[in-house]
């Protein structure tokens, strides 16, 4: 009840391809297959630079000791602003 029987469905496809012609039906076939390709390409290109993306930032980590080197070697007054910052 209420579905599309296959004896419909051959007779809109008749009328369809009556309306169109089918070398247009076959260029709208085409272009609508390399338009999914074309996404599915796209969509694959973004996972890649997605995962690329995903890295660390460009900078290089300092170990502790090297915080305590540099501060060993500033003056009093910046080891103060530098205590300061640590604080917040």
């Amino acid at each position: 009840m209420g579905g599309i029987s296959p004896v419909q469905l051959l007779i809109v496809l008749l009328i369809v391809v009556l309306l169109f012609g089918t070398k247009k039906l076959r260029g709208m076939g085409s272009d609508l297959g390399s338009a999914v390709k074309g996404f599915k390409k796209a969509i694959s290109d973004d996972e890649k630079n997605a995962a690329k993306d995903k890295q660390d930032a460009d900078f290089e980590q300092e170990a502790l000791f090297d915080k305590k080197d540099q501060a060993e070697t500033l003056s009093p007054k910046d080891q103060e602003k530098t205590k300061d910052n640590d604080r917040v």
